[in-house]
Formats: C-alpha cells, sequence, structure tokens
C-alpha cells in the first residue's frame, strides 16, 4: 500500500500509482468528467504510456503536449492551452491530470487554476524535484522574462500520486536537481535528516519511498502552518533569492537546472550566514563541500553582482524595496526576512566563484 501524507486539503501518496487511491478517484468522482493529460516530450515518451495502459478510465482522454524546459515555463504556452481547452469546450466540472516535472506541475496547475476560475487537477510527478517540491504545497505558477514564477496562484490540487519508479526513466542531472531541494530540507529544518542526506551519493543509492517521504514530511509540516507564505513558510526559499537570479541570468543563453542553481544559491547564503555569525567556518565549509560535491559552479562574469541584485529587486519576498532572503541559524534551522545588501551579495559571489577553478 502506499503511504499516505494527508495535508488540510488533499493527500499525498507514495508508492505505486497502481496501488493508490488514484483509480478509484477517476472511477467514481471524475467518472463522467472529461480528463485532460498534460504532458512534455519527455514523459510523453517515458511514462504516458504506462499510465494509460494501467487505467481503462483514462483511453478517451485528452492529450495536450507542452513544450519542454523552464524556457517554456510563459504565458504564450498557457494561452495556446486555454485557447485549446475554449474549443473543446472543456467545463469546470472536468479533470486536468499534470504528468511531468516541475514545469508541467507548475504551469499545468497555474492553467488549471486559471481557467474559469478554477479546473480540478491531479499531479502527478515524474521528477525527483517535483516529487519534493514542485507538485505539492499549492504554488503553481510561470515565469516573466528573467523572472522566475512572477505570475502564480495559489491552487491545491486535488491528489497528488508520487510513484519513485518513474525516476528510472530520468537522466542523473535530473536527479541530482531534486536532491538540491532535498538538502535545502536539511539545512532549513533538520539536522539529522542533513546528516543522512551527506552520505547519498546520487549516482549510486536509489531514492525509494521513506527518503521520498521525509523530504515531503519537511516541507508539508511548514507548509501547514503558513499555506500563503506570509512568514514561516518563507523558510523554503532558502537558496531560491540569489538561485532564481542566478537561474533568470542564464534563462535565455545557457539555461541551467532549477536544481542546480538553487544549490549555488544555497552556497552563497550559507556564506552571507557565516559572514553574520549565523553558522560556523565549520559549518560553512561541510555545506560548501556537499553542494560542491554534486554541483558545479557555472562560470560568471566579472561584473555579475549588479545584474543579479537588479534582478533580486523583483523577488517576491521583498518589501520596502528592500531585499529579503531566508539564512541559515545553524544547520537544521533558519531566519526568515532577513535583509540582505548589494555588497552582502558581491562577497557572496566572490565566494562561490572561486570554486569555479575546480571545474
Amino acid at each position: 500500500m502506499a503511504k499516505t501524507i494527508h495535508t488540510d486539503h488533499y493527500a499525498i501518496e507514495i508508492g505505486p500509482i497502481v496501488e493508490s487511491s488514484f483509480g478509484e478517484l477517476i472511477r467514481t468522482t471524475y467518472a463522467n468528467a472529461r480528463k485532460i493529460i498534460l504532458v512534455d516530450d519527455n514523459t510523453h515518451d517515458a511514462c504516458l504510456e504506462y499510465l494509460l495502459t494501467s487505467y481503462n478510465e483514462l483511453k478517451d482522454a485528452e492529450i495536450m503536449l507542452l513544450p519542454e524546459g523552464e524556457q517554456n515555463k510563459v504565458m504564450e504556452v498557457c494561452f495556446q492551452v486555454w485557447e485549446a481547452w475554449t474549443e473543446y469546450a472543456i467545463e469546470r466540472s472536468d479533470l486536468v491530470i499534470n504528468l511531468g516535472g516541475g514545469v508541467v506541475t507548475d504551469m499545468g496547475g497555474f492553467i488549471a487554476a486559471v481557467y474559469k476560475r478554477g479546473l480540478n487537477f491531479i499531479n502527478i510527478p515524474t521528477s525527483l524535484m517535483a516529487m519534493v517540491d514542485a507538485s505539492i504545497g499549492g504554488k503553481t505558477g510561470i515565469d516573466l522574462g528573467k523572472h522566475k514564477n512572477q505570475l502564480g496562484a495559489f491552487a491545491n490540487p486535488v491528489a497528488v500520486y508520487v510513484d519513485p519508479s518513474f525516476l528510472n526513466s530520468l537522466p542523473m542531472n535530473e536527479i541530482r536537481n531534486g536532491f538540491a531541494e532535498m538538502l535545502k530540507h536539511g539545512l532549513i529544518a533538520d539536522e539529522k535528516y542533513w546528516s543522512i542526506l551527506r552520505c547519498i551519493v546520487p549516482e549510486e543509492d536509489i531514492f525509494g519511498e521513506k527518503i521520498i517521504a521525509e523530504s515531503i514530511r519537511i516541507k508539508m509540516e511548514i507548509v501547514a502552518s503558513d499555506p500563503l507564505e506570509r512568514e514561516e513558510r518563507k523558510k523554503l526559499n532558502f537558496g531560491h533569492t540569489i538561485g532564481h537570479a542566478i537561474e533568470g541570468h542564464f534563462l535565455e543563453d545557457t539555461p541551467i537546472a532549477h536544481g542546480h542553481a538553487v544549490a549555488i544559491g544555497m552556497l552563497a547564503e550559507s556564506y552571507i550566514s557565516f559572514r553574520r555569525n549565523l553558522i560556523s567556518k565549520e559549518q560553512l565549509e561541510e555545506i560548501s563541500q556537499t553542494i560542491l560535491q554534486h554541483f558545479e559552479v557555472p562560470v560568471f562574469e566579472t561584473h555579475i553582482t549588479p545584474e543579479l541584485f537588479a534582478l533580486m529587486l523583483n523577488d517576491k519576498k521583498n518589501f520596502n524595496l528592500q531585499i529579503q532572503c531566508t539564512l541559515l541559524d545553524g544547520i537544521g534551522g533558519s531566519l526568515v526576512n532577513q535583509t540582505i545588501s548589494e555588497d552582502e551579495l558581491g562577497q557572496a559571489m566572490n565566494y562561490i566563484t572561486q570554486f569555479t577553478k575546480a571545474y
């Protein structure tokens, strides 16, 4: 039987989807609803057939192919889907099934949340990033230019089905991207979990139900205390303030994956935490060694700080035109609403770019 994590609004089931409540749900509650399955090229080829052959109830589902990649998580693609749904006369009683990684669940959830003021949707994450982060928590969104998730809505899925067997279709770089978010969960909230993750080698270890469930538990406990991100939930943005700016900087020319950018952002924000005496030198070295074991530091232009700072000025967590981020308070603890300066960003960039030489 699948392991279930209950939230106030929906359940997250972890285990083989064929042993989950998914079949019963589409046979009963959504028996008369039309089903729309959103996929990208990767999940169309690697995951869709398994889902369709496992459930006869999906034989007449509309399959819609989204262009893959963060660079396509934009309003233009959403308009194309909305126009198609209008032509199909999709109704509010119909059901959207997002089968894919973080881009599919982010964008699919947003498309469903906005259309006719909200269609029900189910997330079936197929990447590690989506399983431990993007598909859970009720955030949906798309990018606006170089600014990550600048447009979005809080909208909860009907349910989330996390089947680790889908990870077998992923290349190793995608596994690492999800691993970055798992490392974040340990750093901000659970030192014991961090210690377990430090011993994992993504190239050799299998990410099973237990380790994935632990990451989901940490995130959902934080979300439950602050679902609309007024205060406590901002902890989950550790590494993302600088990381999103890094991701935006590279987005148009040589995109780097979200998890990769967040990992480098965590490295930078850990350094700021150290400079503020929130973590020790030994803790900074431990964090840096762990992150650098799995993620390369990209090559930045010499004078990158002003551009990154300008991108960060549009971060969603800012207040009174001040850049706010989450910093560590030891390993396993975190502080939200920490205002950082351009000078501190520059110092952090100097710290992380020294590691570029190793690659």
